[in-house]
């Protein structure tokens, strides 16, 4: 198999690992606009190779893990380019604005809309994990526009790498996902935010941190240069979450100012449940 990845960040870079595990003796090379991220994917063994001209005509598989803007222009370019039998894949966070742009191109079927819902917060190469998809569920959108037969290929690497597989169609997955993603980055970009600004008056408070602030805000170390244009593309639905968990954050505010502490203990017992739905989802191996 010959592959090219582009974007070899932490989705790229840990897709590179698993894609070797799944596929012995696979070829991987790799672009990216950022040079030095290039050489470290080269020199950890992420990739083999640059990617140079040419390439895209003879692989078999191609993944884009770039920033939602940039995939909006890149994607038809890389589709203009690859083979008949190539696989292209995405990893965007955002789908109906991806599958739009390439909703007329005459390669339409080869390409597969995804969204492993797999990740840490931090980003470039060197946080590339094996085993980041294991047991995490891999969203496909429109899988009726992808030629049958690069659907077979498709769903028989994500078999390999343990992933789970969930079919949406686009507007569903933008709208579920900014419950779920989203705004749980918004949520840790705000604490963090709030938190620094109270720091340059009280010097000690980092001092009082433990675990519970360091889980809770760890998403606000992830990269703005992703996450602003998640946010641009998905923006109505990026509000309509805002504008629920302000009403929420503001009940259980009144709650406190009323001295209902009955309420606040409702509140907390009643979502305690979250622990139930969320129990069983796997952590990435280093």
């Amino acid at each position: 198999m010959k592959a090219i990845i582009i974007g070899v960040g932490l989705i790229g870079g840990s897709f590179a690992r698993d894609l070797r595990n799944a596929v012995p003796g696979v070829e991987i090379a790799g672009a990216d606009h950022n040079k030095t991220h290039l050489d470290t994917a080269i020199s950890l063994g992420l990739i083999d190779r640059a990617a140079e001209a040419g390439d895209m005509e003879a692989a078999d598989l191609v993944l884009l893990s770039i920033p939602v803007n940039s995939l909006l222009e890149e994607l038809p370019r890389v589709l203009d380019e690859i083979g008949e039998q190539t696989l292209v894949l995405d990893a965007g966070s955002t789908k109906a604005e991806i599958c739009r742009v390439v909703a007329g191109h005459g390669r339409r079927h080869n390409f597969l809309a995804c969204h492993p819902i797999a990740g840490t917060e931090f980003t470039g190469p060197q946080a590339a994990v094996s085993g980041l998809f294991e047991g995490k569920t891999n969203i496909i959108c429109e899988v009726e526009q992808t030629a049958f037969r690069i659907q077979e290929r498709a769903l028989d690497l994500f078999n390999k790498m343990g992933m789970r597989i969930r079919y949406m169609n686009p507007e569903a997955h933008d709208r579920h996902i900014a419950y779920v993603s989203h705004l749980s980055h918004i949520s840790a970009f705000m604490l963090g935010k709030t938190v620094i600004e109270k720091e340059r008056n009280e010097r000690d408070i980092f001092d009082l941190a433990g675990s519970g602030f360091e889980s809770t805000v760890r998403l606000a170390k992830s990269s703005p240069a992703m996450w602003t244009p998640i946010f641009e593309q998905n923006r109505k639905n990026v509000l309509e979450t805002l504008d629920e968990y302000i009403t929420n954050l503001q009940g259980f505010r009144n709650l406190l100012d009323t001295a209902d502490y009955e309420g606040v203990f409702r509140e907390m017992d009643e979502t305690n449940r979250i622990g139930e739905i969320l129990n069983g989802i796997p952590t990435p191996k280093k």
